[in-house]
């Protein structure tokens, strides 16, 4: 049976990672374990101190700052989290003996503003960071490739692009409105829908979809390889929120909030994930509607 430790456990997909296996859904063969919580990934001394006697076989590191404005407004804590933690994750583990497989969890949004032309997007095209969320990202892939050449340690880098499920932080755009609709059927606000620009296109996947890439990655993907996590559908976001409304039974009315929008933002975007299917076997499985539907419903509201 192999070990696989967890960081960031305990936000939105860890959490899905955990409840999925406690439901036998990865069956016996892998045991997921979570990085200690007193393993404080910005202090590389306490990190080596709290993984002293762990053991395991792969490691599935999580554990970000992943909230964009966020970012914008704690670049430095951004950096601390996202790329120094990494470098911290890496040789605390090595410091442990650790000789197995490290998969690094990126963002698709290191590829910054993308030409609709150039759509969907490859693992080859060149990323250009436009926040510290992604630019920190960037900077700790290559930190983990360089380890994938230097060291014997399997390493590969994940670009997911955007996902959603139950459990998701109201603060992105799914669960935020999925908030407003529960608001307004249980008249506690207007019948109206605030929210940013929505007429731009994104590539949703199903977070559980997410969680089996991860999994098929440490056991298929190539070693200093990086791989997008998308479904290679790109959906229009008005479209995706009148289908919740409709779904949720509820009429409403959506206004674009000014304070809601953001400068400069990516209008049309879809990833490829040809590399990763062709490498690893990984197909998306849940249908779209599905995913809004339990979207919805752990929000009460189908």
């Amino acid at each position: 049976m192999a070990t696989i430790l967890v960081s960031g456990a305990a936000g939105f997909v860890g959490s899905t990672l955990f409840g999925m296996a406690a439901r036998g859904e990865f069956g016996a063969q892998d045991r997921f374990v979570a990085l200690p919580k007193d393993a404080d990934l910005r202090q590389a001394s306490t990190l080596k101190q709290a993984l002293q006697g762990t053991h395991c076989d792969s490691v599935i590191h999580l554990a970000a700052i992943s909230f964009v404005p966020e970012s914008i407004e704690r670049p430095d804590e951004t950096y601390a989290v996202n790329l120094h933690g990494t470098i911290n994750l890496l040789e605390a583990l090595k410091a442990q003996g650790f000789r197995g497989t490290f998969l690094y969890v990126s963002s698709g949004d290191v590829y910054g503003t993308v030409p609709p032309e150039a759509l969907p997007v490859t693992e080859e095209r060149l990323p250009r960071p436009r926040n510290p969320y992604s630019a920190a990202k960037l900077a700790a892939e290559a930190y983990c490739c360089q380890a994938a050449i230097t060291s014997a340690l399997r390493v590969l880098v994940a670009r997911p692009f955007n996902h959603i499920g139950a459990g998701q932080s109201e603060r992105f755009f799914l669960p935020a409105m999925a908030r407003q609709m529960a608001e307004i059927k249980q008249a506690r606000r207007p019948a109206r829908i605030e929210t940013g620009n929505i007429d731009v296109t994104r590539d949703f996947s199903d977070v559980r979809d997410v969680v089996h890439a991860y999994v098929r990655l440490l056991e298929a993907g190539k070693s200093g390889e990086v791989y997008n996590v998308c479904s290679s559908v790109e959906r229009n976001v008005g479209d995706v929120l009148r289908r919740m409304l409709e779904l949720a039974d509820i009429e409403a009315d959506i206004k674009v909030a000014e304070d809601k929008l953001r400068p400069n933002e990516q209008r049309r975007h879809c990833g490829s994930n040809r590399k990763l299917c062709d490498d690893t076997g990984w197909q998306p499985r849940i249908p779209f509607e599905q995913s809004l539907r339990d979207l919805l419903r752990s929000w009460s509201l189908v």
